[in-house]
């Protein structure tokens, strides 16, 4: 097929991991970067517009869709793909002549935060919506979606894989990933009983005033190939998931075992399925339970690298590279 593919673009953003799965798949791709109209930098023009008025500028949208438009004459694609575009002008998007359109959402589409006016009024018109959260599928028919599909998140070989260590310093514990108000209070509990023995990495965290009294390892957000660096340095990699999005599992479900690290997650049915608890991951449902899998890491270290390297090979060895997210996409779309 020929994919005419719309999404941020940014190095280690997972719209350019499905863009890439679709092109090893054999397809002819051609990416549009959605960055500037849906991202743009920090004290911009086009940010301030962006949060006086609620809907991103128009000078940046036009851009991208002139972008599109040139593309789409020169390709004539048979699928145009749109990765969580609701903030692009969506009557152009679905106009774009080609055979199938299809929209992609790596968040609940439920929470208005992940929506817009514009998208709600047109999602019927889409030939397939695509979630990654099994709750959503009812509700998107429920309100009208033409067709909508399950797939779960996935992780990308090109930068999800075993890392040589860059530090001597190995941490006890990490999480990677953004601050957010429902993980703030337990990891400042988790920084107080631990301190220099943990790493949290991730946007909005050195902002975080408790945690930066303690001797947490605080860092930035790391993309990529640096992401498999940094769970490398970690022996209990943490996987917390969104309640804004009621999450049952997460990008990190996949990426932090495929990178070879130990899986230390919240437990629940979709994480229990994907990985067995204790013999490929360790499940937690309360704060007891994880200081007792932490404790079992510091006495047993011999027995947590094999569960460790046991939720490596189920994760790859499982059809959970963005690859295969493709094929199961385009498998529905027949």
């Amino acid at each position: 097929m020929k994919i005419l593919f719309v999404g941020d673009d940014w190095l280690g953003s997972n719209a350019r991991s499905l863009a890439e799965g679709f092109r090893a798949r054999g397809h002819e791709i051609m990416v549009i970067d959605s960055t500037p109209a849906t991202l743009p930098p920090r004290l911009s023009p086009s940010w301030a517009y962006a949060k006086s008025h609620e809907r991103r500028a128009p000078w940046t949208v036009e851009h991208v869709h002139t972008r599109l438009e040139r593309a789409a004459a020169e390709l004539r694609p048979d699928l145009v793909f749109a990765f969580k575009s609701v903030h692009l002008d969506q009557r152009r998007l679905l106009d774009i002549p080609a055979a199938l359109h299809v929209h992609y959402s790596p968040d609940d589409v439920s929470n208005p935060v992940n929506t817009t006016p514009s998208y709600l009024a047109t999602e019927s018109e889409w030939d397939l919506v695509v979630t990654t959260k099994r709750h959503n599928v009812r509700e998107l028919l429920d309100r009208g979606a033409r067709n909508a599909l399950f797939v779960r998140s996935a992780y990308d070989p090109a930068w999800h894989h075993p890392s040589a260590r860059r530090t001597s310093r190995q941490y006890l514990v990490g999480f990677i990933g953004a601050c957010r108000p429902d993980r703030r209070d337990g990891m400042v509990s988790l920084a107080r009983t631990y301190g220099a023995q943990l790493l949290v990495r991730g946007p909005g965290w050195r902002r975080v005033r408790q945690l930066r009294t303690t001797r947490a390892e605080i860092g930035g957000a790391v993309y990529g190939e640096d992401f498999s660096i940094a769970v490398a340095s970690v022996t209990a990699n943490l996987v917390l998931l969104n309640s804004d999005n009621r999450d049952t599992h997460t990008c990190r479900t996949f990426e932090v075992p495929a990178a070879g690290g130990l899986f230390v997650g919240e437990r629940t049915d979709e994480h229990a399925e994907l990985l067995s608890d204790g013999a490929e991951a360790y499940l937690f449902s309360s704060r007891d339970e994880l200081d007792d899998i932490l404790e079992r890491c510091v006495a047993f270290p011999d027995e947590v690298a094999k569960v460790a390297a046991a939720g490596h090979r189920r994760i790859v060895e499982g059809g959970h590279s963005y690859a295969d997210r493709a094929e199961e996409i385009l498998r529905a779309l027949g």
